[in-house]
């Protein structure tokens, strides 16, 4: 266990760099000599930078539990549903154990907002575990109140300007 740890950190908002700030804190982590697992929600694709960039750091698992393709939230896939029950059930195993020092579940708030999983239950098992030794960190846009309620820091991204709208798209290594 590395000393300190044991916060819940969120990164909302619209802005790009929510996964990217948490990466940020993984490296620093990895420094550390921390163990680092992530459990990315919404994302099940190999290609990612981050996944093969993980690779090469000691001690860092990173999981991809939900998958890559379009979710209707106004109406889940059950496939959605299942998927992020069990990631879910992941992340509680992970903290329960005690077997990680930082926990990031990349895109938790989503999940969280659109109901795919229960928010009150989510959040009073985040907010009973939390302070145990494991610091948790939650990106994703529309972080919901009562996770944010409970949360020791909390970073909005919020979108200034964007090259997307000057159709500049996905760019490996940087975006993907």
């Amino acid at each position: 266990m590395v000393k300190d740890f044991g916060l819940l950190q969120v990164y909302t908002g619209n802005g790009k760099g929510k996964t990217t700030a948490a990466l940020g804190v993984v490296l620093r982590a990895v420094g550390a000599g921390a163990r680092t697992v992530i459990l990315a929600f919404m994302k099940d694709d190999s290609g990612y930078g981050e996944v093969s960039g993980c690779k090469y750091l000691p001690g860092v698992t990173l999981e991809q539990v939900g998958r890559n393709d379009f979710i209707n939230f106004r109406k889940p896939d059950p496939l959605d549903l299942k998927l992020a029950q069990a990631g879910w059930e992941k992340a509680q195993r992970y903290l329960l154990e005690g077997q990680t020092d930082l926990l990031v579940l990349d895109e938790l708030n989503l999940v969280l907002a659109h109901h795919l999983i229960d928010v009150d239950a989510a959040v009073k098992f985040l907010q009973a575990h939390k302070q145990q030794g494991t610091e948790i960190i939650c990106t994703g846009r529309d972080a919901p109140p009562k996770l944010l309620a409970i949360a020791d820091l909390i970073t909005e991204m919020r979108e200034v300007r964007h090259y997307y709208e000057r159709g500049i798209g996905i760019r490996d290594g940087i975006d993907h």
